[in-house]
């Protein structure tokens, strides 16, 4: 491996939704803020999209490693907090359903394990609702907020997206006794469109579309990455690489790292202390999701360059 040969602690560029990776570039910090404040005043829904591989798994993470910072936090609902904030603090407790595609009741059954409910296998569905609503009940007595967040909600059963509004409607006169925030691909705005959970999408407050680096936000992406996992240097791409490696991945950050980590390799294996344009280019031949969006068009202006040199010999042989 490379790490030895650029004087790294880890891999710079692993696909794991690391948080201590988390970049603040613009878009990425615009969610976040949304979230944070969505949240904090105790909004229902909550909608994050965004394509496949801009990171969303990743801020989903973040974001609820950040929600109580600075604040008491509690892991089990409905317990009491002896060394709780005053009344005014926020305090959360939260739920992460990674794979949503559940029906209503697996989706119950899912929430109360992440709520540490102690629940029997076979209970029926309307015992499990009754069990949700009394805990949530008693966290909200207990000055507590349940919050819940749902990655890849754009797989969700119809069926399930309205059970989870159903508990949003539970609330005392103050606030929701549930907050649900839903990340998932475009196709999530899709499926909400469907009439039979209308209700569901009125409830959506706040939403934000995450969008991939900026080409002025990649440069500071690498160093970032690079210096969390131990470099020292500056930086191991050049200019061309930088440019490249944006015009190849339209600032996609999975895309980034896949590209990156093998460019790495290649510049190990030429004995380099530096990513070329030329690593750049032979990692993205090697990656289909990138050769499909790209090559056509390396080819395309090879092709282009050829013609005018053509013309440009024909024109002086005449």
């Amino acid at each position: 491996m490379y790490l030895q040969h650029f004087g790294l602690r880890e891999a710079p560029f692993s696909l794991t939704p690391d948080t201590s990776f988390f970049f603040a570039c613009s878009s990425y910090q615009e969610a976040l803020n949304t979230l944070l404040v969505a949240a904090r005043n105790g909004e229902g829904f909550i909608k994050i999209t965004g394509e496949v591989g801009n990171g969303k798994t990743l801020l989903c993470r973040k974001f609820l490693a950040t929600l109580n910072q600075g604040r008491h936090s509690t892991t089990l609902i409905g317990t009491q907090d002896q060394t709780a904030d005053a009344p005014s603090a926020q305090r959360f407790i939260t739920a992460y359903i990674p794979n949503p595609y559940l029906e209503p009741r697996s989706l119950l059954l899912a929430l109360a394990e992440e709520f540490r409910l102690p629940q029997e296998q076979d209970t029926d569905q309307h015992m499990l609702l009754k069990g949700l609503t009394r805990a949530l009940l008693d966290c909200a007595r207990n000055g507590q907020r349940a919050l819940v967040c749902l990655d890849e909600a754009q797989a969700m059963p119809l069926e399930s997206l309205e059970m989870l509004r159903l508990l949003t409607n539970l609330e005392t006169e103050k606030r929701k006794l549930l907050q649900v925030v839903l990340f998932g691909q475009p196709e999530l705005d899709e499926r909400l469109r469907h009439h039979s959970i209308r209700q569901l999408r009125q409830r959506i407050s706040f939403q934000y579309d995450l969008q991939g680096l900026r080409e002025d936000e990649l440069e500071r992406y690498l160093r970032h990455r690079l210096g969390v996992a131990g470099f020292a240097g500056e930086t191991l791409f050049d200019k061309g690489a930088v440019g490249k490696l944006h015009r190849i991945t339209g600032g996609t950050p999975r895309l980034v790292n896949i590209i990156a980590h093998k460019a790495l390799m290649l510049a190990f294996s030429e004995g380099r202390q530096q990513v070329l344009a030329k690593h750049i280019r032979d990692a993205a031949a090697d990656t289909p999701e990138v050769r499909r969006d790209w090559l056509p068009l390396a080819i395309a202006l090879t092709a282009v360059v050829m013609l005018v040199s053509l013309g440009i010999a024909w024109m002086v042989l005449k």
